[in-house]
């Protein structure tokens, strides 16, 4: 045959070409980290071009070292590691040990080529830096997103009255944590104004979500059927409390339940979680009915059930899971909503946001970090569940064969 050229012969290794990804990658993470320490122009390219330098240098020299990637993992990471361990402590060894094994991954991965192991043979090379552009745009959002909430988690088990690593904490000494902000989260018998604040939560945020549920469930029943006049309209002042400004709503409602003489009470805060909550549940409810079998519905009345009978034994247990997402983020909302509860409730109502939020504005305790990893905790637990119920309705509705 004319054409004997195979994928080994195209994608042999290239010293060049692994070189130059690793100048240009490094260079970047150079660059972002020089502008977050606020370096001047002249100081961030000096810095930014001896990165290169130092990170091509030592690129060249593993691929002339070593044969393969778990050798110069091993020796790399062992070295740097020692070197990190000598300047930092344990929390350096780890730091710059691990750094430098990826590092050295990141190199033969890129010299043998193994990124194109998982792609068809038929991808050009523009798809491929696509395929893998998209996944490290994405992870840097996530990063953005995630990242701030997680380093709280730590922060929250400091020995110290401190915002910041303290460098006991950075040597993983265990003189630098301490589980004080937890304890002082439960209070003495002098005071417990965390634990009030959290019982309020576990108070209105329960009936608040019951009576979103309810209403909400009603509702998106109600506008799913085709007989309903102004469907649109309806649906729309229903989740406005979505897109309307929240400190609007909370002003409107402290001015109508000060006439009414609810507010500054538990049942005004009640309703007034209530009205934020029920677009969560109507969007999801709608949203599980848009794939429900009417058909189910008329066969029950065909065999003498009457609606309330039909509602409860054939309808409920199918869109129950969507009723349950929207009861999940309507508690989500009602348990960390501030704006709201500052205006319609009083002392006697204060929720634990409402605590986190006084802990800032009138003394800085550290407390708040503690709080703060207890809600993320919920938080996860809640978004998990709500996940398992959303893969459940599918597969109730045979939209997912797992």
């Amino acid at each position: 045959m004319a054409f004997t050229e195979t994928r080994s012969d195209t994608l042999r290794p290239s010293i060049p070409f692994t070189l130059s990804f690793v100048g240009l990658v490094g260079g970047l993470i150079a660059l972002a980290l020089g502008l977050m320490r606020g370096q001047e122009p002249t100081q961030l390219l000096q810095f930014t071009g001896l990165t290169v330098v130092l990170l091509c240098a030592l690129a060249f020299a593993q691929l002339h070292l070593f044969s393969n990637a778990k050798g110069a993992m091993i020796v790399t990471g062992v070295v740097v590691g020692i070197g990190g361990l000598a300047g930092a402590g344990i929390m350096g060894a780890i730091v710059f040990g691990g750094l430098a094994a990826a590092f050295s991954w990141f190199v033969f991965w890129l010299h043998t080529r193994a990124y194109r192991d998982p792609m068809p043979n038929y991808l050009t090379s523009e798809q491929v830096l696509w395929y893998y552009g998209f996944r490290v745009i994405c992870g840097l959002v996530f990063f953005y997103l995630i990242f701030p909430i997680l380093v709280i988690i730590p922060l929250s088990f400091n020995a110290q009255d401190f915002f910041t690593f303290t460098p006991e904490m950075l040597r993983l000494d265990p003189a630098g944590y301490s589980m004080k902000h937890y304890v002082d989260f439960l209070g003495t018998s002098a005071g417990r104004p965390w634990v009030d604040a959290f019982r309020n939560s576990l108070i209105i945020a329960p009936f608040a979500t019951l009576l979103a549920v309810s209403l909400g469930t009603l509702a998106a029943i109600g506008l799913t059927q085709p007989h309903v006049p102004f469907r649109k309209q309806i649906t729309a002042l229903l989740i406005s409390p979505m897109i309307v400004p929240l400190i609007i709503s909370a002003a409107g409602m402290f001015f109508f339940y000060s006439r009414i003489a609810v507010q500054g009470s538990y049942l005004g805060v009640i309703l007034a979680h209530a009205a934020l909550g029920v677009p969560f549940v109507v969007i999801t409810v709608t949203a599980t009915l848009s794939s429900f079998d009417t058909s189910l519905t008329r066969a029950a009345a065909n065999m003498g059930a009457d609606p309330v009978k039909t509602f409860f034994k054939v309808q409920m247990p199918l869109i129950l899971p969507g009723v349950l997402s929207g009861g999940l983020f309507a508690f989500i909302t009602s348990f960390d909503e501030v704006i709201v509860v500052l205006l319609v409730g009083s002392a006697g109502q204060k929720t634990l946001p409402w605590q986190m939020f006084i802990g800032l504005r009138e003394q800085i305790s550290p407390t708040i970090l503690a709080v703060a990893t207890i809600l993320v905790v919920i938080s996860i637990a809640l978004l998990t569940t709500v996940e398992m119920l959303r893969r459940r309705s599918e597969r109730l509705r045979g939209m997912s064969p797992t």
